[in-house]
């Protein structure tokens, strides 16, 4: 029986695992409703929050592994521990810069930890280039999961901003 209540135990803490998405830049916390672009704001690509970034580099916002990092290094996709498929995306339309103003410190397959340096950009020439620097952090399976919001406004690097739970 004890056996029986191992496994059932693990299986349903998977089932039910959490993780937590902290801040990956400073910044300004808003919703992702707020975000001026519909593909964002009416949450087609799921659930999530936007940063208005402050300084010039991303951290990983959990542990996990990189999926996806675009050609033009405006975007990245992660796997969190938990299955959670995020995508964060730095600045609107930001992908007609080609990758200018951006340099990836990640590639696809690596495994990383939160907090690792991950993306570094130029948030001044890409502002000045005439582009919404306002970075969406996504959830692409949001139907897999609960997402709580867990801060609005001025937020620190590490600091958490999402709580995600496998339903």
């Amino acid at each position: 029986m004890k056996l029986f209540e191992k496994i059932f135990s693990r299986n349903n803490n998977e089932i039910s695992s959490t993780q937590e998405l902290v801040a990956p830049i400073n910044g300004k916390v808003i919703k992702l409703s707020e975000v001026p672009d519909p593909t964002f704001s009416k949450e087609i690509l799921g659930k999530g929050i936007a940063i208005y970034p402050d300084d010039n580099d991303f951290f990983a916002p959990c542990d996990g592994v990189i999926e996806n990092v675009f050609d033009t290094c405006h975007a990245i996709s992660i796997t969190g521990l938990n299955s959670c498929e995020i995508l964060m995306h730095i600045g609107l339309e930001t992908v007609e810069l080609g990758g200018k103003y951006y340099k990836s410190h990640v590639k696809n397959g690596q495994k990383i930890k939160k907090g690792d340096k991950i993306i570094s950009f130029d948030k001044q020439a890409i502002l000045d280039a005439g582009y919404n620097i306002v970075t969406p952090i996504v959830i692409c399976n949001s139907d897999e999961f609960e997402i709580k919001d867990l801060k609005v406004g001025q937020v620190s690097v590490g600091e958490p901003i999402l709580s995600v739970t496998k339903l």
